[in-house]
């Protein structure tokens, strides 16, 4: 029988994560790196890579590099794949963390839904959920022949319930159609390539509730309220199941979407 620390050792293998540079990409390369991964971190054009990088490399002695993309624009998803397969003979771990989010300057996103656009509707598919096809497709092959291979999408709990608008009620905020669309999409294309890539790769999706950075007080009073743990998450919350989803701790499970929210699905 394997020990635990056999089956969460990742030294030698090698793991893409995008959306590396923002907060929770962040702890996921760390969380990674401290199992022993080699990492390929991915961002957007003029991302500040160097200080991650350095970091991780101090740090955990891992081997690191890192690409832009845009996961807008199809090109540079093909160019992405294209450069990864051509200078590595194996992946073994794909986490797509990557997310269009919007900010409340942009135009269609954070307004009443009369006043939402398709135009951003469809700039948020793009990136939540066409990109992570594209990116499955595309590595597909070299997953398949590579050790204890997994994918993982992180997914939202808006992919799995309808907001509650009374936590809204008298704030700047709000939750734009199109996010918890994309994030449903998502947990059911985690599904279906659970059993499309079976059994060679494993895939799934975790499912954080809200994390706290610094969003209005009334909204976070409410939020915990409603949360049986009492507090919105932090990133650090999410490191154990990115562990064990990347890891051989979780060799019999895939197709599965694990949320963690501190308990607000239950209420």
């Amino acid at each position: 029988m394997s020990t635990i620390n056999e089956l969460s050792n990742l030294s030698g293998r090698v793991s893409i994560i995008t959306g590396a540079t923002g907060h929770l990409g962040k702890v996921i390369s760390e969380t990674l790196a401290e199992l022993g991964s080699d990492l390929i971190l991915i961002d957007r054009p003029k991302s500040d890579f160097s200080s991650i990088t350095s970091d991780l490399k101090q740090r955990w002695g891992v081997k690191v590099e890192s690409h832009s993309c845009d996961f807008e624009l199809p090109n540079q998803r093909k160019e992405l794949i294209s450069s990864v397969i051509s200078s590595h003979k194996e992946l073994n771990c794909l986490i797509n963390n990557a997310a269009f989010v919007g900010t409340s300057e942009l135009s269609g996103w954070n307004v009443p839904f009369e006043q939402q656009t398709a135009e951003t509707f469809t700039r948020a598919l793009e990136v939540n959920l066409t990109a992570v096809f594209d990116l499955a497709k595309g590595f597909s092959a070299i997953l398949k022949n590579s050790k204890g291979a997994n994918i993982i999408n992180i997914a939202s709990i808006y992919g799995m319930y309808a907001p509650d608008w009374d936590l809204y009620e008298g704030t700047a905020m709000n939750n734009p159609a199109a996010y918890g669309s994309s994030k449903a999409g998502l947990i059911q294309l985690t599904r279906w390539l659970s059993t499309q890539l079976a059994p060679q790769v494993r895939v799934n999706s975790i499912s954080p509730g809200g994390i706290f950075r610094n969003q209005e007080k009334e909204f976070v009073k409410r939020y915990e309220a409603k949360t049986p743990l009492g507090r919105m998450a932090t990133e650090d919350d999410l490191q154990g199941a990115i562990a064990y989803l990347a890891s051989d701790l979780s060799k019999y499970v895939t197709g599965q979407n694990l949320s963690v929210d501190g308990g607000w699905g239950v209420m």
